[in-house]
């Protein structure tokens, strides 16, 4: 299946691989891991439907990590390179070697014990080519843009719409005897209208992200919705400072969820920049809440049958009941604080957020009552989150509540708090749940914040 799409198929980046770790032994390296990867894709926008960029990318890449000496004495070097020629793969090999010839020892460098690593992975569907032309991608961009014009007059212009779809495949080895890959894809539509004239102008947004193109939203639904959420911000008002509860709109809640993963992290738990430091086995959420990672989901796009490491990924409770149950970890975090790896090399898998009090009915107009009186937050601006305090203070837009209804739009406000306070606040999560990234969660109502007007 994957011939027709890439130059080179999974069986010869196999075989480059095996190549290249036999060199590296052969050159006097300790062990050695390395990647080869291989993708290519389209990126289509338009606006106001006429087309603004057409980009097709083809890349390839490979990346080589050597390894010198045993047990405290372990040095490392890195290298790449886009040449798949056998002279230039040698010659990055070599560079690698050098370069950990020369480097200070780490005695938590290497690779993982070979008992954690992957020797059989398994297949999670995660490919599936949207081979369509530039011509095809304009269409349904242009579509998505024009639903959006059709919802209402005040839509008034647009920043664009526009449809990505990229495949790319991949294999890992190392010298411990570990080898894999797959194919793998992922596609998106988007739209962003803008609503109004002059100095009343909103702009909103919305996409569709999947890794089958078949179940991706229709272009006119979204560029509908987009429309809608644009509208709807029309005569935005200012606040005064006050406090009062918060509720994050589900696609933004997904950000609370990736701000506990960045605090339990093994690079800033060791390094001690991390609100949640020795947070393992302590009451760090609120107690009727539940993170579960589940690497394995079928076709989901935090699925990986084994990390950037090859270590083994497996289904978890990474927070019972408010509790932390584990961290993530890489090889080398889990040696510098003294643990296992817990397949986490480069980032977190399908994780998802629950509460044991939210029920199917508790969908998003049922949040808006639990809320009461308060601030619906859709739009969060800056990076405003301290990570070793865990200060939080970011620009955000929305709208204000009152008794479970909307009341008017809002914008030009700021809302505080610190993170460690905001996930044991955390009074309600609703069934509205959306997929965001590796993230899925409902809306998350924090049962107070500091919201300052401009």
């Amino acid at each position: 299946m994957t011939d027709s799409v890439f130059i080179y198929s999974q069986d010869q980046l196999r075989e480059l691989a095996q190549d290249m770790l036999r060199y590296a032994k052969q050159k006097g390296a300790t062990d050695c891991a390395l990647e080869f990867s291989e993708g290519n894709g389209l990126s289509v926008s338009v606006r106001r439907g006429k087309v603004e960029t057409i980009e097709q990318n083809k890349d390839k890449g490979m990346g080589v990590t050597v390894f010198l000496g045993k047990g405290k004495q372990i040095r490392r070097g890195n290298a790449s390179t886009s040449d798949f020629s056998a002279q230039s793969l040698r010659d990055t090999v070599d560079a690698a070697y050098n370069i950990a010839r020369f480097t200070a020892p780490d005695d938590c460098a290497g690779l993982p014990d070979q008992d954690m690593l992957e020797m059989q992975p398994r297949d999670l569907k995660l490919y599936s080519p949207w081979l369509l032309s530039a011509e095809e991608a304009v269409e349904l961009a242009r579509r998505g843009e024009a639903a959006a014009f059709a919802v209402d007059r005040r839509i008034s212009n647009s920043e664009g719409a526009g449809v990505y779809a990229q495949q790319s495949h991949f294999v890992a080895a190392n010298s411990r005897g570990f080898i894999g890959g797959y194919p793998y894809s992922r596609h998106t539509i988007s739209v962003t209208p803008i609503a109004g004239r002059g100095a009343q102008m909103q702009r909103d947004d919305w996409y569709s992200s999947m890794r089958d193109p078949k179940k991706l939203a229709k272009p006119e639904a979204i560029g509908r919705y987009a429309a809608k959420r644009a509208l709807a911000r029309l005569h935005a008002q200012k606040l005064g400072t006050r406090k009062c509860p918060v509720l994050f709109e589900a696609p933004l809640a997904a950000g609370i969820l990736g701000a506990f993963v960045q605090a339990t992290s093994g690079g800033a738990l060791y390094r001690k920049s991390s609100f949640l430091l020795d947070s393992l086995g302590q009451q760090a959420l609120a107690p009727h809440l539940q993170i579960v990672e589940d690497p394995h989901v079928i076709g989901g796009v935090g699925s990986a049958p084994f990390d950037e490491e090859g270590v083994r990924t497996r289904r978890r409770e990474v927070v019972k009941d408010g509790v932390v149950q584990g961290y993530f970890l890489s090889t080398y975090s889990a040696r510098k604080l003294g643990m296992q790896s817990t397949g986490n090399a480069g980032g977190s898998h399908n994780l998802r957020l629950t509460s044991t009090l939210t029920r199917p009915t508790d969908n998003f107009r049922a949040m808006l009552k639990k809320l009461g009186t308060g601030l619906l937050v859709t739009e969060l601006m800056g990076q405003g989150v301290n990570y070793v305090t865990g200060d939080y203070s970011r620009g955000a837009a929305g709208y204000w509540v009152e008794n479970g209804k909307i009341q008017y739009p809002v914008e030009e406000i700021t809302i505080a708090g610190n993170m460690k306070d905001m996930l044991r606040q955390i009074v309600a999560v609703g069934a509205d749940t959306l997929i965001r990234g590796s993230k899925e969660t409902g809306s998350i109502l924090i049962e107070s914040m500091t919201v300052a007007g401009s």
